[in-house]
């Protein structure tokens, strides 16, 4: 059991990960994304007349089941699983982020920004609901999400998606580089 509590190193967790799209494409000819279970979810319980919701999103319900999978897989790893030690944090980030104020990172959440009183700042709004809006914007944008793309796109030989996922790391790189220290000090 304590081998589970444990991270995995890239080179076990890295290739599981990467197995499930096999698996899928074997086992029933289905292709791996999250962001489409949101589509579909939006199918299902939005009766309007929006063109973008209407298929057959019951077609796809396995896709809901395979998120929800997700959902309570993290609750179960959560709670049997917790490692109760701290997140560690290497020191040069920590004395970085705390330049910026950010001391309080013992979970995965840096308490310290993301929550409901920073939600009213400045700050806290850009990173919250505009950063929130990007993500969901640039997901439709690009057609599906990071793992859609980088994982089951990339092993498809897809070129559309090799161009988002590029694009996804030179945002990420631009973002944590120059954008979000120049937000952090606001």
């Amino acid at each position: 059991m304590e081998f589970l509590k444990q991270p995995w190193p890239w080179y076990i967790a890295g290739p599981l990960v990467g197995l499930t799209v096999p698996a899928l494409l074997i086992l029933g000819n289905k292709s791996f994304g999250i962001s489409s279970s949101l589509r579909h979810i939006c199918a299902s319980c939005m009766p309007a007349k929006i063109p973008f919701f209407h298929y057959d999103w019951k077609k796809e319900a396995w896709n809901l089941f395979f998120v929800f999978g997700i959902f309570i897989g993290g609750i179960l790893a959560a709670v049997l699983l917790a490692n109760q030690q701290p997140v560690g944090v290497n020191p040069a980030l920590a004395d970085e982020l705390a330049g910026y104020g950010i001391t309080s990172y013992n979970s995965l959440i840096p308490e310290d920004i993301i929550n409901w009183h920073s939600l009213l700042t400045l700050r806290g709004f850009l990173l919250i609901v505009v950063g929130g809006f990007l993500v969901g914007f640039g997901t439709r944008y690009a057609g599906g999400c990071t793992s859609g793309h980088a994982i089951m796109g990339l092993s498809n030989l897809q070129w559309p998606s090799l161009v988002a996922t590029i694009s996804f790391m030179i945002g990420g790189f631009v973002m944590a580089n120059l954008i979000l220290p120049y937000i952090l000090s606001l």
